[in-house]
């Protein structure tokens, strides 16, 4: 069998056309690897700043808890309702009841 040979000019334009062809393929495969780089990036980056927000929060949320449980004391109710609103309190009264035994 023979096999038909391929003329130089034609040789010259297969390997033009596939130089083309693997150099369009490299320069998509980097522009595709920057872009998806980029995003995992600006992702973690997001992801740092909602941790960091979180923790925030958590913070705010345990200082709230606590200056709610201290307000919940009963000598801090007692002070403010005396410095804020007047409020006078009253002795409280102490009765005696005396129990006599007539045994006859």
């Amino acid at each position: 069998m023979h096999r038909k040979r391929i003329s130089k000019k034609s040789q010259n334009i297969i390997q033009g056309l596939m130089f083309f062809f693997f150099t369009s393929i490299i320069i998509t495969s980097l522009i595709l690897y920057l872009w998806v780089y980029t995003e995992i990036d600006e992702t973690t980056l997001a992801i740092e700043i909602q941790n960091a927000t979180l923790k925030e929060f958590e913070n705010e949320l345990f200082e709230l808890r606590s200056e709610t449980e201290s307000l919940n004391r009963v000598d801090i109710i007692s002070k403010k309702a005396k410095e804020e609103i007047n409020m006078i309190f009253t002795e409280p009264e102490i009765i005696q009841i005396a129990i006599f035994n007539n045994s006859y």
